[in-house]
């Protein structure tokens, strides 16, 4: 009998589904000069903590991911049969200093499986130590799982490419980081977790170009398929790279997204969020605002992210040059171009969000302008960036709930009366156009104290609050009044809350 049970047989008599695991990953087919394989490191009592039932039935794994089998496998504490857990290398620049080999540290890619979405990696992160780990433990905290979990998958909600989050087993294993903490293991899905930092190791540490090639080959072959017979492949991949993270950095600034922890090896080659660490997303708007404690030189801001992705864009240009033939200056040149429509692609990608989220379908020259001053007067009186986004869409019917987020409600007026100008140029009905900013602006995003608020349920054994938060914010642009405490102000002490790497 296979795994799919008898066909005429009750739902209830049918075995669940199992991952179909691949033997061999995507990196570990490329030779041992791209990891290692090694075993996860168990962790004793596991538990669930959350689970994305969402995610289960989109990957087709809803029923063994409610099994007896897959809290052992997520917990690392049990391999699948046919499956070699594997390690990648890579290397990387951290806060804009080149930092050497670096790799899955703490993370072990389980494996991949087939999935109605295609092929997925499924990772472990915080399964126990690696030959990458340098002189961390390999474990990840209960707090910090369970951000992680929470921000991918209210990432994915609101539209923007990311990895996403199936799981956080947790354990009484104890974990020192400023304190002593509960181990976690979170597991996180993607079709590939390739960084910039794959290839700055085999151009810089590595210093091995034949790997480097094979990896931009396969690279291309199965993620960029569009791509090939490209006269030069790695010109042709840095362009389309740099589109895809110009895109989805627009994508973070417009719902105030910040990363915190920039570096190259955080940085997807498909154009994904990745690496869930010290993020945050902005209560006041403050353009500058640093939401990783540990990042004294503000490289990280939330205005500078555009500039940093592009800075990012341009060591992954200096990894690609070994690749491209011909002299190195002529070379270099052909890189730098290929990293030009990053410029255009992101301006581009601004205007059509900012236009979306003030409700404006018609194009005109000055509605850049109209944003542009809009954000500036939110600066200065520093008003809630979700909140005074999401009012303005009821600015026909309740433009007094949208001017009072503001102190300087003279200019506000003065902006106001642009705007209702402006709106005479659009077709549509305050009510339609209300629905249409609803879907630009969410209500409900990941605010730290709500984030908080479920840790601490957490610490104190009550998952329940990560799973209804989790239900929230899967539904980000609805109204849900039922939850409207989950879209209010944050309170007073949300100020103090400090992330730092180690979360």
């Amino acid at each position: 009998m296979d795994n799919k049970g008898p066909v005429n047989a009750p739902e209830f008599l049918r075995p669940p589904r199992v991952p179909a695991w691949r033997e061999a990953s995507f990196l570990q087919s490329l030779g041992p000069a791209f990891g290692t394989d090694l075993p996860p490191r168990a962790v004793h009592d596991a538990h669930w903590v959350a689970r994305s039932a969402r995610l289960a039935g989109e990957l087709g794994l809803a029923d063994w991911l409610a099994g007896p089998d897959a809290l052992d496998v997520l917990a690392g504490n049990r391999v699948p049969e046919g499956i070699r857990p594997f390690a990648s290398v890579y290397s990387g620049h951290q806060f804009g200093v080149w930092a050497g080999q670096l790799g899955d540290g703490r993370a072990l890619l389980l494996g991949e499986v087939d999935t109605p979405a295609g092929a997925m990696e499924v990772q472990l992160k915080g399964s126990g130590q690696t030959p990458y780990s340098r002189m961390g433990d390999g474990r990840a905290v209960l707090r910090s799982s369970i951000r992680e979990f929470l921000g991918s998958e209210a990432m994915h909600a609101l539209g923007i490419p990311t990895t996403r989050a199936l799981a956080v087993v947790g354990s009484p294993l104890p974990v020192r980081r400023e304190t002593m903490e509960s181990a976690a293991v979170v597991t996180r899905v993607a079709p590939s977790f390739l960084r910039f930092g794959h290839f700055e190791h085999f151009a810089h540490t590595a210093q091995d170009v034949a790997a480097a090639r094979r990896l931009l080959d396969a690279v291309i072959e199965r993620y960029f398929p569009a791509l090939r017979g490209e006269a030069e492949p790695a010109t042709a991949l840095l362009e389309e790279v740099a589109r895809r993270t110009a895109r989805v950095i627009a994508q973070w600034q417009l719902v105030g997204f910040c990363h915190g922890v920039m570096n190259t090896d955080n940085m997807s080659l498909l154009g994904l969020t990745i690496d869930y660490g010290p993020f945050g997303f902005l209560d006041a708007f403050d353009p500058n605002h640093v939401c990783n404690h540990s990042d004294d030189q503000a490289r990280y801001s939330y205005a500078r992210q555009p500039g940093v992705a592009f800075w990012n864009l341009h060591a992954l240009a200096q990894a690609l040059l070994p690749l491209v033939d011909g002299p190195p200056e002529e070379a270099s040149e052909r890189l730098l171009a290929a990293l030009e429509p990053y410029k255009a692609e992101f301006a581009a990608a601004m205007v059509r969000g900012l236009r979306a989220k003030l409700g404006l379908v018609a194009e005109r020259d000055d509605d850049a302008a109209l944003a542009d001053d809009l954000l500036q007067l939110m600066a200065e009186d520093r008003a809630d960036f979700t909140i005074t986004w999401r009012r303005l869409g009821r600015f026909d019917d309740e433009a007094a709930a949208v001017r009072n987020c503001f102190l300087q409600r003279d200019r506000f007026d003065g902006w106001a009366a642009r705007y209702r100008d402006r709106l005479a140029f659009e077709s549509s009905t305050p009510q339609q156009r209300a629905q249409h900013m609803d879907r630009a602006n969410p209500k409900f995003v990941l605010r730290n104290h709500l984030a908080q608020g479920a840790i601490e349920h957490a610490m104190d054994g009550d998952f329940a609050e990560v799973q209804r938060l989790l239900a929230v914010l899967e539904r980000p642009f609805d109204e849900q009044p039922e939850n409207a405490a989950y879209a209010d102000f944050p309170p007073d002490w949300a100020t103090e809350i400090s992330v730092s790497c180690s979360s």
